[in-house]
């Protein structure tokens, strides 16, 4: 199995704000695809009875961290956003499952647009990508399995056992099992073999992966459709708060860096970055419960009292699992209080708390609103805007305006492949976006331009029009025949051996190139009056005549060439549109009588 390599962003990224979450991941187009179902029964939309859709576990509902990191000097580096955070690093075996799965989604389900950033989201909220089981094997598999809360009723579903205990060892109830959290009935129908195993394993994240993106794609979804998208992940679990996680997630790891971290090894925590402070669960601005923050290698009291199977999330409520901050530690040294030890407190009466910068109120458009490129090419122009505070001044130095591309039916793409960017701004107030990548397809997409944080949703977004032509076709430089023997006839007859000629640009096969032929007589300068011709609709000899366009080999064929009963050497002169023009020699002799035996 083939584990593809982490692809490094121009810009790494911290997190989002909430009012972004609702907008629809996209990937470029890649055509059409039949209709397909990874589950039976009509879709599984918001508040169906489909069993996935319903409450079976307690994910982890925490946002990314929206706080800037500090860089190596105590400050983020002018310009561009510091490293992505502890908390947006994957381990290897995870991240190579997500990558796999988009691969795989993309063969099969090409309409779906599906990206792996998506399916590392779902990974992330379900069992921080596999750590709840411990031990990742580089197969794939999780010392332990990962099992949700026996689904009984009351604060869960009460689903009865679907597999015979196969996947969660229950023969009297469900349980979602493995790192994307499948409920066995669901697994049955939408299961897959992400590594090429035979064996379609819930436990086994490339298993596990490939399987959520099938169920994410299913009903011929297309999830560069917001509505689509939406739909996707609520039937996956009926939850607004689980969208928005998921999708928090998700553009994290589409907008910036992703650390590649060690697998989660046997009896060692696993921690993908700085612990969460007392204040803020899991690091981050989270509206839901942090669910899913156990380590592996660690057992964790139940509702019992006793220790839980290995790997199971505990319930809210429960010893290690009621995800309740602890008072925060109350500075004791007065130095720390935030009031000047000097007398008369200085210039704020005794304050010396900095005062907060005016916050962002609007987002003005600098330059042209639209772009232009060549398919295949990168645009000159950059999509610049200018960040401005209640009073019209430049908005802090670092505020973070994220810019990105909507619409890929073109292909187009930042640098390292990315569709989005994020940039601070300078002192100025002015953030620029990166050089922007033409796709190979003509066609239009708009670029956007938002502030990041939690203010974000009241700023009004600038949009840029960006439209990519079409690259002018190659002409051809060179026409030559494929046959080079020489081409000769009785008179009264034909030539038998067809005329094939190829269009050529750089020794590359051309293909539209059109092709005029006349015949001329032996000085090679005039048309010829009699001699070789071919027929028009009407079965009349003409001389001049124009070639059907060459096709994506760069081949035509002339139409069958008769002869008079006029003999001798003619010219056949080849001219493109272009100008390109190649002679080849027709001559017409009566063939020699044959010898009689000697007697």
């Amino acid at each position: 199995m083939k584990i593809l390599r982490t692809r490094a962003a121009s810009v790494s990224r911290q997190g989002l704000c909430a009012a972004l979450l609702v907008a629809g991941l996209t990937t470029a187009a890649v055509g059409a695809s039949p209709p397909h179902r990874a589950v039976g029964g009509g879709d599984p939309s918001p508040g169906s009875d489909n069993p996935q859709s319903r409450p079976h576990g307690n994910p982890n509902l925490t946002l990314p961290d929206l706080r800037p990191k500090p860089g190596a000097s105590g400050k983020p580096a002018d310009g561009q956003l510091p490293p992505g955070g502890e908390n947006s690093g994957i381990p290897a075996t995870a991240l190579a499952a997500y990558k796999n799965a988009e691969t795989i989604a993309k063969e099969k389900y090409p309409n779906c647009h599906i990206p792996w950033q998506l399916v590392a989201g779902i990974g992330k909220v379900e069992s921080e990508h596999g750590a709840l089981g411990g031990r990742m094997n580089p197969d794939g598999r999780t010392e332990h399995r990962i099992l949700g809360p026996r689904l009984t009723g009351g604060e869960f579903a009460r689903i009865t056992d679907t597999d015979g205990g196969r996947w969660d060892g229950d023969k009297e109830y469900d349980r979602a099992v493995g790192p994307t959290q499948f409920i066995p009935s669901t697994w049955q129908t939408s299961g897959a073999d992400g590594n090429g195993d035979g064996v379609q394993d819930p436990n086994n994240i490339f298993d596990a992966a490939a399987a959520t993106a099938g169920y994410l794609c299913s009903y011929n979804r297309d999830l560069t459709r917001a509505s689509d998208l939406d739909k996707a992940i609520l039937s996956y679990n009926n939850s607004r708060e689980y969208v928005k996680a998921v999708l928090a997630w998700a553009r994290t790891y589409e907008g910036g860096s992703v650390s590649v971290l060690p697998d989660p090894t046997a009896g060692a925590p696993y921690n993908p970055g700085a612990s969460p402070t007392p204040s803020q669960p899991g690091g981050g601005s989270g509206t839901g419960n942090s669910g899913s923050t156990g380590h592996p290698g660690t057992s964790k009291p139940s509702e019992s009292g006793k220790p839980s199977q290995s790997g199971q999330r505990p319930k809210p409520g429960t010893p290690g699992g009621s995800g309740k901050p602890t008072e925060p530690n109350k500075p004791t040294n007065p130095g720390d209080s935030g009031k000047s030890n000097k007398p008369g407190g200085g210039d704020n009466g005794g304050d010396t708390k900095p005062k907060p910068p005016a916050p962002v109120t609007r987002l003005d458009r600098v330059g042209d609103d639209k772009l232009e490129a060549t398919a295949g090419e990168t645009f000159t122009q950059q999509p610049r805007v200018r960040a401005l505070d209640r009073d019209g001044k430049p908005a802090p130095d670092g505020t973070v305006v994220r810019f990105e591309v909507i619409g890929l039916e073109t292909g187009a793409r930042f640098p390292d492949d990315q569709r989005t960017a994020l940039v601070r701004t300078g002192k100025d107030g002015t953030a620029t976006a990166p050089k922007l990548l033409a796709g190979d397809k003509p066609g239009t997409f708009t670029v956007r331009a938002m502030v990041e944080g939690k203010d974000g949703a009241k700023i009004a977004p600038v949009d840029y029009a960006a439209t990519v032509k079409a690259a002018p076709a190659p002409h051809a430089d060179t026409i030559t025949p494929v046959d080079e023997s020489p081409l000769k006839a009785a008179p009264n007859s034909s030539f038998t051996k067809k005329i094939q000629l190829k269009a050529l640009a750089a020794k590359q096969p051309v293909a539209g190139t059109v092709i005029t032929a006349t015949v001329l007589d032996a000085d090679g300068k005039t048309p010829a009056k009699t001699g070789p011709y071919v027929k028009d609709a009407d079965g009349k000899p003409r001389r001049t005549f124009t070639l059907a366009k060459t096709d994506e080999n760069g081949l035509v064929t002339l139409p069958a060439l008769y002869t008079d009963g006029q003999t001798g050497t003619f010219i056949l002169k080849l001219t493109t549109e272009d100008g390109v023009t190649r002679t080849l020699t027709l001559t017409v002799e009566t063939p020699a009588a044959p010898q009689k035996p000697a007697t």
